[in-house]
């Protein structure tokens, strides 16, 4: 389980290949229509790191592109189901049918 919605959003944002912290945080805008705070996205690429479920690779100048490592995958792919799962049971508890 991840700790906040900022390391989620990071992973998801990392699910389509490496990237660096401007490219991440404009997938993460792209999708929920606003940015990470610096705080936010570097606190939350440090964790991940730390974690185990990001690597850093060799990047240019002052762009330091990260990846998501195995473990990374495997816990968005946790993630995203218990998501769609709870998204899912919580329409038809609305009566709505679920797409």
């Amino acid at each position: 389980m991840l700790a906040n919605d900022a390391q989620l959003l990071v992973l998801w944002a990392l699910a389509q290949g490496p990237s660096h912290g401007y490219a991440i945080n404009a997938s993460v805008e792209q999708l929920t229509g606003e940015r990470l705070g610096p705080g936010s996205l570097y606190g939350a690429l440090t964790r991940l790191e730390a974690k185990g479920l990001i690597e850093t690779l060799d990047g240019v100048g002052r762009q330091r592109p990260v990846r998501l490592t195995t473990p990374g995958r495997e816990l968005l792919e946790r993630e995203l189901r218990s998501m769609a799962n709870l998204a899912s049971t919580g329409l038809r508890r609305l009566g709505v049918n679920p797409a």
